[in-house]
């Protein structure tokens, strides 16, 4: 890394040096504009002042000194024009921008190619380099982060162009210059440096800058400078804070170990349990096809059941028909047997009233044959022998004197008793 700050700065030389000033620099700092030294005097005077002299020599003398006078005039004219015609001459590099002057006064600029200036005050104040971008190396020490960890320095690189070389040459100059883009880009990188914590400060490198080139471009603008590109290529961190970040580094190296060991580890159990499960599929569809297989089975069983149920039914129902039409045949017959005996019974009425009115009387015929006699015993009601004990001896005693009474009698039940005595304490 540089170990300081690029310089700009502006030289003062011959036309015939301004090409490698502006290329390559002078004492390893960046010369992007040049003074040209003017070559023009008023030496080329002293030939048309000889001139003048030998033409009058011409005029007075006679013979060979006239004419060798007219001749070294002439040749003195010719002589100062061809150097005048040579000292007009400017030749402007490719990619350079000649700013024009007169009495001082800048009055324009001078595109590449070649240009006369034939009157001396009409000078070439500056050569500027406008087409190359001209790098720019600034090495930042010590700039603090969010934690106030001073870094040991941050390298910014940019790079530059001059767009407007007369703003450049009458507002700043290339000195001055230098002192502030310098400034600049330490103000813009202590910002930057500044929103970053210190873990993070290894995030500069490469980072987008592009916020940071705006910023420089729109302080610089006014300077007649662009700025064409940015980065940060490195950041060194303090020694300490190496250190730590080196245990950290390794303790990241340690565990970025422990998780690919892991992530092998897991993708090996990954291909087993994959492996396993290919194996529970194949599994599952040999049962799968092994259940398709029983429930095809099942169902042609099923079927098979259902159609001999089926027929059971039919066969049941066709029973059932049949004996309900057999049983409704002989309802029927006992209905119209019924209807007839109704017929039969409803025309014989008047024969079964009879005969059931004959039958009443032998019923009570027998009836009255059977039935008991009564006995009625008068007795006094003034005599004393009415007592409940001698009601009692009559009453034992009057079932046997019926019957004595009654034997010669006879009746149609064959033990000579037709009926009980039954006796009476009725007062005579």
């Amino acid at each position: 890394m540089s170990a300081e700050f690029s310089k700009i700065k502006e030289s003062l030389a011959s036309w015939s040096e301004i090409r490698q000033l502006l290329r390559g620099g002078e004492s390893g700092r960046l010369v992007p504009v040049v003074i040209p030294k003017d070559r023009r005097g008023f030496a080329w005077l002293t030939l048309p002042f000889a001139a003048l002299y030998l033409a009058g020599t011409a005029v007075l003398a006679d013979g060979l000194i006239s004419f060798l006078a007219a001749v070294g005039a002439v040749v003195l004219l010719l002589a100062s024009l061809v150097w005048v015609w040579r000292r007009a001459i400017i030749e402007i590099e490719e990619g350079t921008t000649g700013v024009r002057s007169r009495w001082g006064a800048i009055t324009g600029t001078l595109p590449p190619g070649r240009h006369y200036l034939w009157l001396p005050w009409d000078r070439v104040d500056a050569v500027v380099d406008t087409s190359t971008e001209i790098p720019y190396s600034a090495p930042i020490v010590a700039c603090p982060t969010a934690e106030n960890v001073p870094l040991k320095s941050i390298e910014f690189f940019l790079k530059f162009r001059i767009v407007d070389p007369v703003a450049f040459v009458r507002t700043i100059g290339a000195s001055n210059f230098d002192l502030v883009l310098s400034s600049a880009v330490q103000d813009a990188i202590r910002q930057r440096s500044r929103r970053v914590h210190t873990e993070r400060a290894y995030d500069l490198r490469g980072s987008d800058v592009g916020d940071m080139q705006e910023l420089l471009t729109r302080q610089l603008g006014r300077y007649g400078v662009r700025i064409t590109g940015a980065n940060i290529p490195d950041v060194q961190l303090p020694d300490a804070y190496q250190q730590h970040l080196a245990t950290r580094e390794k303790v990241a190296k340690e565990l970025s170990a422990f998780e690919r060991e892991w992530e092998l580890t897991r993708k090996r159990r990954i291909d087993t349990l994959l492996m396993e499960i290919e194996r529970a599929k194949k599994t599952r569809d040999a049962r799968i096809v092994e259940v398709r297989a029983a429930a095809n089975t099942a169902r042609k069983d099923v079927a098979r059941m259902l159609e001999e149920h089926e027929t059971e039914a039919q066969r049941v129902r066709w029973e059932i028909e049949a004996k309900g039409r057999a049983e409704l045949t002989s309802a029927e017959n006992e209905a119209r047997g019924l209807r007839r005996l109704a017929d039969s019974y409803r025309d014989n009425r008047a024969v079964l009233q009879y005969e059931l009115a004959r039958r009443r009387l032998d019923v009570g015929a027998r009836l009255a044959e059977s039935a008991p006699r009564p006995l009625v015993v008068r007795t006094d009601g003034t005599s004393g022998d009415s007592s409940a004990l001698s009601t009692m001896l009559l009453a034992q005693l009057l079932p046997r004197i019926g019957g004595i009474g009654d034997g010669g009698a006879g009746s149609g039940n064959g033990n000579g008793v037709n009926g009980q005595a039954r006796p009476s304490t009725q007062p005579g």
